[in-house]
């Protein structure tokens, strides 16, 4: 079946019709395509590596046309091997083929995945060409089957303001919002480049407004929270220092007693670094989202490039990190909560997430009877992989870890409905770990 696909416009030979109709409708792309700025034609394509034909896109301001020819006439060409194309246009595609990113591989190398010709080109039209291949799979397969999500008609969290001093951060001024009245205490820590609304679905959820009193802050110079004075605009750097410090801040100042802390992405991995430095938080479990001990990855600078738009490249960079059958307001909102932060926010966030967290000599030693681990990761993320967080939950004595199909790097965000059960699994373990560990302590003493 492969062999079909070497040569893309023909395996796409019956649904270039629709496509065109798709381009010239769609208002996602018009709104992408819409500039006066756009001064002159700009072409790209889309190509099997075994084959030159290429199905080339033309942008102009307000506009964008189809047709194929070949990959000379472009000023880069997204190259992927026929199976790799198979496999992205099935009705559903799996990890890591659901966007081309994915396929561009991170943690997944895939060989024959190229971006040919102008590089910076490439991270200027990113919004452009992931629209427009997005198109050619709805013309090819049909319409996606998203999710659901039910729209809320009310809104139970309270925000405020919180003065914090902090290692590193200094005093700074920083948003949080709480919600739910349970008697277990829960702190939500956001994504890199982004902000507490990522957990307003979760924050709202009644079974979670019953269990827990939820809380949820933005890193200072994110989101809602004024930056620190001590930070340079476009210097802004995480570390594990200062990610344990400001967390610490937190909890202390609100008089939290023993929460567990709940994160994502670079959060997931502090949510390590709490179960190790517990001592210095107090925390009553954690609950690391798309973590793991340590990434490696070859990191891409157009985040924090004078050549490329931020608010256009980060939001779509991390956009095919999603399920695919995530609802379509929820990766909407995503793309809103990266497309608005800070000039080098997200970039300096990923110095902690890309090497500068290290917990691989340091996890074994965590004490999950003081502090429980219960580790969950979504099927679609090809950053932080589940097999990457089951290797590290596997090093540490007591821990759990659990795969959730049909969600990717932002499981709170792209569907709460989905994500809550897993959720409350894994609170629900951490206190029967805490109530057996309190029975056995009384038990001791008798």
């Amino acid at each position: 079946m492969a062999s079909q696909w070497s040569d893309l416009p023909a395996a796409l030979k019956n649904s270039l019709g629709k496509l065109d109709e798709l381009v010239k409708s769609d208002a996602q792309l018009t709104a992408f395509t819409t500039s006066n700025a756009i001064v002159e034609p700009a072409t790209f394509g889309y190509k099997s590596s075994s084959s030159d034909s290429t199905l080339l896109v033309t942008v102009t301001n307000g506009e964008a046309k189809v047709k194929q020819g070949s990959a000379k006439d472009a000023l880069f060409t997204l190259s992927a091997l026929p199976e790799q194309w198979e496999q992205h246009f099935k009705d559903v595609p799996e990890m890591p083929y659901q966007s081309y990113w994915g396929m561009f591989g991170m943690n997944i190398k895939q060989k024959g995945i190229e971006v040919q010709g102008d590089q910076n080109a490439m991270a200027h039209w990113a919004h452009v060409w992931r629209r427009v291949l997005e198109l050619a799979h709805d013309a090819h397969c049909g319409p996606m089957k998203e999710d659901e999500a039910p729209e809320e008609t009310q809104d139970y969290l309270i925000g405020r303001y919180v003065y914090l001093d902090a290692p590193v951060w200094g005093r700074t001024k920083v948003f949080y919002e709480t919600s739910g009245q349970g008697k277990q205490q829960i702190v939500f820590l956001h994504t890199a480049g982004s902000d507490g609304r990522q957990y307003h679905g979760v924050m709202n959820d009644a079974r979670m407004r019953k269990k827990c009193t939820m809380y949820c802050f933005d890193l200072p110079g994110h989101g809602r929270s004024f930056p620190s004075r001590n930070c340079v605009p476009g210097a802004h750097t995480n570390t594990e220092d200062s990610y344990i410090g400001i967390i610490a801040a937190f909890v202390k100042s609100l008089g939290l007693r023993r929460p567990i802390i709940c994160g994502a992405s670079m959060a997931g991995q502090v949510c390590l670094a709490v179960a190790i430095r517990n001592r210095e938080i107090g925390a009553g479990g954690t609950i690391p989202l798309q973590g793991s001990e340590y990434l490696n990855m070859e990191r891409q600078w157009h985040d924090r490039s004078p050549y490329c738009n931020q608010s256009l490249f980060n939001p779509e960079w991390v956009y095919g990190m999603m399920s695919p059958t995530a609802p379509l307001a929820n990766k909407q909102l995503i793309w809103h909560l990266y497309s608005g932060q800070a000039y080098g926010i997200f970039h300096g966030d990923l110095d902690f997430y890309f090497g500068g967290w290290d917990g691989r000599s340091r996890v074994a030693n965590i004490d999950t009877n003081n502090c429980p681990v219960y580790m969950l990761t979504g099927e679609y993320d090809w950053s932080n992989t589940p097999e990457m967080s089951q290797k590290t939950a596997d090093k540490i004595p007591g821990a759990k870890h659990k795969s959730m199909p049909g969600l990717g790097h932002f499981p709170a965000t792209e569907n709460p409905q989905k994500f809550v059960p897993h959720l409350i699994e894994a609170i629900d373990y951490i206190q029967q770990v805490k109530s057996d560990n309190l029975s056995t302590m009384r038990l001791s003493s008798d």
